[in-house]
């Protein structure tokens, strides 16, 4: 399991919308690790039109999408009490608000609102278990 944070530095940033030079490296570094004949889960913030048209993407036989979600106001809660080195202003805040509620069309969702964390990470393990069960090619 890999948070895409240990790659989003300032070398990778861009301003292309869907920031595809730091999306395409995040791919070529699960498809490296993927080589091993282990699926590989990406954890962070990513909508799949991000993905789906780079390049990278044929490295993986199959990709699948899972969304943590929560209301608004609790979301809003949890990202005001990030450290301020996150940079979490009320504008970004108002747009995640907003990525958080058309996410939950796009792709499964598992609402964290009320539910205790042991709860979360055990639908979320049962969650990759399944997808990989189904295809061990697959890189999630």
């Amino acid at each position: 399991m890999l948070e895409q944070d240990v790659l989003w530095t300032g070398a990778l940033r861009d301003d292309v919308p869907g920031n595809p030079a730091f999306r395409g490296a995040w791919l070529r570094m699960a498809a490296m690790l993927h080589q091993n004949g282990r699926p590989v889960v990406l954890c962070g913030t990513v909508a799949p039109q991000e993905l789906e048209p780079l390049p990278e993407r044929v490295f993986f036989s199959g990709v699948h999408y899972l969304a943590l979600v929560a209301d608004n106001e609790t979301l809003r809660r949890r990202l005001r009490a990030r450290p301020a080195w996150r940079e979490w202003d009320e504008p970004r805040i108002e747009e995640m608000l907003e990525f958080n509620l058309w996410i939950r069309g796009q792709v499964e969702c598992i609402d964290t609102t009320e539910a205790p964390l042991d709860d979360v990470v055990t639908a979320v393990e049962k969650w990759v278990r399944a997808r990989i069960g189904s295809d061990p090619g697959i890189g999630v």
